[in-house]
């Protein structure tokens, strides 16, 4: 049976060694690290935070983003929740982190979240539950704290370690959420551990099938945002059609959500049409950008999710 086994070893936003190299995370070592930790962490809205509502104001002003969150009433929704979304202070200081020094998965984070919020309204709605399930938007990439930045940054292809490091993240980001909430039950913990893994197996950590609506709706969210924004690793973004169209193509493969994926392109729609309404076409008429080293290694050229 596979198990959660980490790579490198895992720190907290202060320094301190929470588990090391090696550990597997099976489900006893997981709650005494939680259990262990006895200093009271404060707990904060995420939207209180310096700058993240006008900063998300600013990146919804970006096509395709400004028709994906135009609208009043959309707009209103979307920071109504978001107002009750509470967390650990030390995530916050991981978010100002990646602000001040990876902008990119600052953006990237805050716009994985508002996209999730948008999907999640689509297909729950039951006021509680929701707020559970957008938790983990902003933290799904929380892991990323433990990955150098050198390689975060990279414009090049990665050495097969340094792919190794960057996929840690998940992993780590499951032990950090586990010991920040004290829960590694908690839906976001395991959604942070999980977001790369795919329905049909063939993602990482563990390459297992992965059958989760808030598992989907990040997944989907983070692929989407991956390949329109700008990357370290490519001259050009994925323009939004071809963006929508790769997205098709892997809920035709079986790797992500067709009803989430629907839920996308709906939101694309400047119509406003009901997501069961939405046909997804095969149709491929866009083209990638050039020079897109986009999960690659040095070793081993051939594109693939990172």
């Amino acid at each position: 049976m596979s198990e959660y086994r980490l790579t490198h070893a895992v720190a907290d936003h202060r320094g301190d060694l929470l588990l090391e190299a090696g550990t597997v995370l099976d489900r006893e070592v997981m709650r005494s690290m939680a259990d262990g930790a006895t200093a009271s962490i404060r707990t904060c809205r995420l939207m209180d935070f310096n700058r993240v509502e006008s900063d998300l104001n600013d990146f919804f002003s970006a096509p395709p983003y400004d028709v994906i969150f135009k609208g009043a009433g959309r707009m209103r929704a979307l920071l109504d929740i978001a107002g009750e979304v509470t967390m650990p202070e030390p995530l916050l200081e991981s978010l100002y982190h990646f602000r001040e020094l990876d902008f990119y998965t600052y953006r990237h984070t805050l716009l994985v979240f508002a996209l999730s919020i948008l999907i999640t309204r689509e297909l729950i709605t039951d006021r509680a539950a929701m707020i559970q399930e957008v938790l983990a938007g902003p933290v799904h990439d929380i892991g990323k704290r433990c990955v150098p930045l050198e390689i975060l940054t990279k414009e090049t292809p990665l050495t097969p370690a340094e792919l190794e490091h960057l996929h840690h993240h998940t992993l780590a980001g499951y032990v950090l959420l586990s010991h920040y909430f004290r829960d590694p039950d908690i839906l976001a913990a395991k959604v942070a551990r999980d977001h790369h893994e795919r329905k049909d197996g063939s993602g990482y950590p563990l390459g297992i099938a992965m059958d989760s609506l808030t598992t989907d709706i990040i997944m989907v969210s983070d692929v989407y945002d991956a390949l329109i924004s700008p990357r370290p690793y490519r001259k050009a973004s994925y323009d939004n059609r071809t963006a929508l169209e790769e997205m098709t193509r892997q809920a035709d493969a079986g790797s992500i959500s067709q009803t989430v994926v629907r839920v996308l392109v709906a939101l694309n729609r400047r119509s406003r049409p009901q997501f069961s309404q939405c046909v997804l076409s095969a149709e491929q008429r866009g083209t990638p950008p050039e020079d897109n080293v986009y999960g690659t290694t040095q070793s081993n050229e051939k594109d693939g999710p990172k």
